[in-house]
């Protein structure tokens, strides 16, 4: 059974435990910052027993280690980055892209469009930014309605008919 465990220093462990005669055992398999694909490979390579990639990134997640998004993912993203940027691929390669995509075209809100441009951004880019907005909001004017303040509207003068 292969799982995550916390280092020193920012560094994570793929381990393996077994039971021995002498109690339980654990081994490391794979030392990390990142969880790749290479180290899964590495990882998988040392093991003595079966386990899936998937499970193995899933561990990962539940203990807090940072795991690389799968190249399909990364790549994904990279291309809406472009698109949302104004940069399109070329016509062909647009329909390849559509026919392969087409069992998977749920409608999008305009939100997640609008979300587009940031699906590759690193975690700087989103922190920066994130910063950006807050000084902004300490910029904006306070709000001038009182809590218990009732709403004023304008009176409202009827004519007969």
């Amino acid at each position: 059974m292969a799982f995550v465990v916390a280092r020193p220093g920012g560094r994570w462990e793929v381990r393996e435990s077994r039971s021995t005669p002498l109690g339980p055992r654990s081994r490391t398999l794979a030392t990390f910052k990142v969880l790749t694909p290479e180290v899964l490979e590495r990882a998988r390579a040392r093991s003595s027993t079966t386990w899936s990639p998937r499970e193995l990134r899933a561990a990962a997640r539940r203990a807090g280690a940072p795991v690389a998004d799968p190249d399909a993912d990364r790549a994904a993203g990279e291309l809406l980055s472009e698109l949302a940027a104004g940069n399109r691929p070329r016509p062909v390669l647009a329909r390849l892209l559509l026919d392969a995509l087409q069992d998977e075209r749920p409608k999008m809100s305009d939100g997640a469009r609008a979300a587009a441009r940031w699906a590759a951004a690193t975690p700087r880019q989103r922190g920066e930014t994130l910063r950006d907005l807050l000084l902004l909001a300490d910029h904006l004017p306070p709000g001038h309605a009182r809590d218990d303040a009732a709403p004023r509207f304008p009176r409202v003068h009827s004519t007969p008919v």
